[in-house]
C-alpha cells in the first residue's frame, strides 16, 4: 500500500524544513511512503527548501493560484503517482506528523473514506476567542447542510483514500476544508474524525487578512457548493419567503376588502402579485436547477470511471515499459 503526504505551500521556506523534519517516513500497513510538496508561486525560497530537505516529489505553479487548486493539483498528481492513501498537511508546521498514523488507521482497516483531523479548537492556546468561536460556528453549519459529524470542518490536516481522491471535485478557488466535507456527505462517503494535536504558531494564517472577508468568502463557498448539490431545495426556501410575503399582504388586502376598506389599498394588491409572481418563478427556477444537478451527477460519475480508466491505462503502460 502506497501512502503519498501532500504540502501545499505558499512562502514556506522557513517553515517547510520544520514540517518535513517531523513527518515519520514508515508507518503500519504502508509500504511506500512519498513527499509531494505544491509550490503555489512561491516567491521565497520554498522550492529550494523542499529540494534540500529530499522531498520525493515537487510540482510547481508558475503563479499563485490559491490553497484550493494547491490542494486539487496534489490529489490529481498524488493519483497519477498511484497512491493508495492521500494525505494533506500544511507547510507551516501547524500539524503534528506523529498523528499521520492516526489519519491513516480508518482507511487501511476500511472504516472510511475521508479522515479529518480534529484539532480541537476551544483547546488550542494561540487561536484567540473570535476565532474560535468562528470556527466552532462554521464547523456547524457545514454538519448541519452536510449531514456529517465533523467537529473540525477547517482542518486542513486530512486523509483520503484513493477512491475518495477520485470522486472528490474541487471547485473553489478559496478553500478546500468546506467543500471536501460538504460533497462527501451529499456523495454518501464515509467520512469521520479523529483528534490531533497542534504545534506552536510559527505564523498568522494567509487564507484571510480580516475576519468580515473570510466570513464573506466562506459563506459564499458552503452556499455555491450546498445549493449545487440541493438547489431545489435552496430556490424553495427563497422563492418560499418570498412567496409568503406575498401571500401575507394579499391576506392584509383581503381583509381590508372584507370589512368594506378596499378601496385605499389596491397598491397592496399589485404587491402581493408581484411578490408571488417572482416567488413562484425562483421555485420554477429551482426545478430547472434541479434537473440540471441530477444531470451533473451523471457527469460526475462519467468523469470518475474516465479519471479510473486513464490511471489504469498510464499503470499498464508503465509496466510495459
Amino acid at each position: 500500500m502506497k501512502l503519498i503526504i501532500q504540502i501545499p505551500c505558499f512562502n514556506e521556506e522557513e517553515t517547510l524544513p520544520l514540517t518535513l523534519k517531523e513527518i515519520p517516513r514508515t508507518f503500519k500497513g504502508i509500504d511506500i511512503v512519498e513527499i509531494l510538496v505544491i509550490d503555489d508561486g512561491s516567491t521565497d525560497n520554498t522550492l529550494e527548501a523542499a529540494r534540500k530537505a529530499g522531498v520525493d516529489h515537487i510540482i510547481q505553479h508558475t503563479h499563485n493560484k490559491g490553497l484550493a487548486q494547491s490542494f486539487a493539483t496534489g490529489l490529481k498528481e498524488s493519483l497519477l503517482r498511484d497512491a493508495d492513501i492521500i494525505v494533506n498537511t500544511d507547510g507551516d508546521n501547524q500539524y503534528a506528523g506523529k498523528d499521520i498514523q492516526k489519519l491513516i488507521d480508518p482507511i487501511i482497516t476500511g472504516k472510511a473514506d475521508i479522515v479529518v483531523g480534529d484539532r480541537e479548537v476551544m483547546s488550542v492556546e494561540h487561536f484567540s476567542f473570535i476565532k474560535k468561536w468562528l470556527q466552532r460556528m462554521g464547523s456547524w453549519v457545514v454538519r448541519q447542510l452536510s449531514g456529517t459529524d465533523i467537529p473540525d470542518a477547517t482542518s486542513g490536516f486530512r486523509a483520503l483514500s484513493r477512491e475518495a481522491a477520485l470522486r472528490i471535485s474541487i471547485l473553489s478557488k478559496f478553500t478546500y476544508t468546506l467543500e471536501t466535507i460538504i460533497q462527501a456527505g451529499k456523495k454518501n462517503m464515509s467520512i469521520t474524525h479523529i483528534p490531533v494535536s497542534t504545534n506552536e504558531q510559527l505564523r498568522p494564517s494567509r487564507l484571510f487578512n480580516t475576519i468580515p472577508g473570510y466570513l464573506k468568502r466562506s459563506l459564499g463557498t458552503i452556499l455555491k457548493v450546498y445549493t449545487l448539490y440541493t438547489p431545489l431545495k435552496v430556490f424553495s426556501i427563497i422563492g418560499g419567503v418570498i412567496f409568503g410575503i406575498g401571500l401575507i399582504v394579499s391576506l392584509r388586502f383581503l381583509y381590508f376588502y372584507i370589512i368594506g376598506d378596499s378601496s385605499g389599498h389596491i397598491q397592496s394588491l399589485i404587491l402581493s402579485a408581484v411578490f408571488m409572481i417572482v416567488g413562484f418563478q425562483i421555485f420554477v427556477i429551482g426545478l430547472i436547477a434541479e434537473l440540471i444537478a441530477t444531470n451533473r451527477k451523471f457527469l460526475e460519475d462519467i468523469i470518475y470511471h474516465i479519471r479510473k480508466i486513464n490511471l489504469s491505462m498510464k499503470k499498464r503502460n508503465g509496466e510495459k515499459e
